[in-house]
């Protein structure tokens, strides 16, 4: 998938991409048309960076009742004939979970969307997890036959169908279609299911990792052989060695960790690192200065898991380094750091996003240190961040931080958080809002009443506004 282009923050399709409270709010006063054509384009060239964590299809399928949109580009999307070239589920996965979304909410269009995609569309299986949740026994056993048509009956078709049952996300289906009247279907489908069982079973006995009574050097071994093969396997190698490793093997541990071959050394890095040997501060710095990549990021990580004073000390001397370890440093006393060290955190905030702009991976936890601080001069950066960055998940963290930084956030940000793709800046704006804006009341009473919203954003909800009583 190619990376998303973002349009600039102050615009209609800017605020939308970013799933921005603003977004809904500035789309509701627009000239229709010209907020449909934004909202059919998020829809259809998804604009977010982790698409498979980052939430949107709640927040469209919203817009799209506000506004009464039509599905007629979804549906064009759909079908297009790039359906049979891309296969990839992220091309067509959002417009499909905003069809699930209208689809709950009653949309019979959104519903035969969905069927019609099901029955013939190359991502068919995420439609029938959609349909799964939502539509009635009648309709799902509907598409067993066509499902079941994509799967020729030689062993490779069966072999292909058997993986299909096994890796659904949502059974329901296939439960159904196991028990289904037509034998032939019913008779197929259920020995799909006993060989996805056998499939599993299979696979976990057949397991090539570590076996009792390794030694350290066979563990040193099988980390290398990963990386050999590209795959990382140092972490699971690191809880090996705390089963196999004494006392009489902490010198070569120590040797490993000094002058190893990848595999080896960032298992030990890692290992010492999470015992609080004495030892893995400075191997952990020598690895940062003559390590290759891979074991400069697992010295990183390492030290960042350490949860020592003696680490906490060490990354008030790291923090002004300016490589790796000294942006590992920051994020250390963000998360474990005290009072003492908000100047440090905030200068390390600020230098993150000098650098790197708003959308660094380091501001995750580095903004979470602001909030946790309650470092009201980090407010700025933080407003920064929250207009500007591209993931739904930090300008959340960034609400919270806000919350716990900005006098102003109430009747601020706080208000356009209602309206927010994420539930928890849903949650964090639920229990800050100031409900002197009507809109918030409104709004707060619309998420109390909607089955779609998430168990804890009605709890906050009603822990401001009652059934019976007025707004606080």
């Amino acid at each position: 998938m190619f990376e998303p282009v973002i349009a600039p923050s102050g615009t209609l399709l800017g605020l939308l991409q970013r799933g921005r409270g603003d977004g809904t709010l500035h789309a509701l006063t627009a000239p229709r048309a010209e907020a449909l054509a934004a909202l059919n384009h998020c829809v259809l060239s998804d604009p977010r960076h982790d698409w498979q964590v980052e939430n949107r299809s709640l927040y469209y399928a919203r817009l799209y009742l506000d506004l009464s949109g039509e599905l007629d580009e979804i549906e064009r999307h759909l079908f297009d004939a790039e359906d049979l070239l891309d296969s990839c589920e992220s091309r067509t996965g959002l417009a499909l979970a905003v069809l699930g979304h209208l689809a709950s909410y009653g949309r019979r269009d959104a519903l035969a969307l969905l069927r019609r995609y099901a029955a013939s569309g190359s991502n068919w299986a995420w439609a029938l997890d959609e349909l799964a949740l939502r539509d009635d026994d009648e309709g799902l056993r509907a598409l067993a036959e066509p499902v079941l048509a994509r799967f020729t009956t030689d062993a490779e078709g069966e072999a292909e169908l058997a993986a299909a049952v096994r890796d659904s996300f949502e059974p329901r289906p296939w439960r159904l279609w196991a028990d289904d009247s037509r034998e032939s279907i019913a008779t197929r489908v259920r020995a799909a299911q006993e060989t996805g069982c056998f499939d599993r079973w299979q696979r976990q006995m057949s397991s090539s990792g570590p076996r009792p009574g390794w030694s350290v050097r066979a563990v040193f071994e099988w980390a290398q052989q990963g990386i050999e093969r590209g795959a990382a396997l140092h972490v699971p190698a690191a809880r090996c060695l705390m089963a196999v490793a004494g006392p009489e093997d902490r010198p070569e541990i120590l040797q490993a960790a000094r002058t190893g071959d990848d595999g080896a050394r960032c298992t030990a890095l890692r290992y010492l690192a999470d015992g609080n040997d004495p030892d893995a501060l400075d191997l952990i710095e020598g690895a940062v200065a003559d390590g290759s990549t891979l074991a400069v990021d697992a010295a990183v990580d390492a030290f960042e898991r350490m949860r020592s004073m003696a680490a906490v000390d060490r990354a008030r001397g790291w923090v002004h380094r300016p490589d790796a370890l000294g942006a590992a440093a920051g994020r250390m006393l963000a998360c474990r750091g005290g009072a003492q060290d908000s100047d440090l955190v905030l200068g390390a905030l600020r230098e993150a996003v000098r650098g790197e702009g708003p959308d660094a991976p380091t501001l995750w936890t580095l903004v979470d240190g602001a909030g946790r601080l309650g470092i009201a001069c980090a407010a700025p950066v933080l407003r920064h961040v929250y207009r500007e960055t591209a993931s739904s998940h930090l300008r959340g963290r960034a609400a919270h931080a806000l919350a716990a930084t900005d006098p102003s956030f109430a009747a601020g940000f706080a208000v356009e958080c209602l309206w927010d793709c994420e539930e928890t800046t849903r949650e964090i704006a639920a229990r800050h809002a100031e409900t002197g804006d009507a809109r918030v009341v409104d709004q707060l009473r619309r998420l109390a009443a909607d089955p779609a919203e998430e168990a804890e954003v009605q709890t906050a909800v009603r822990s401001r506004i009652g059934p019976e009583r007025p707004a606080m």
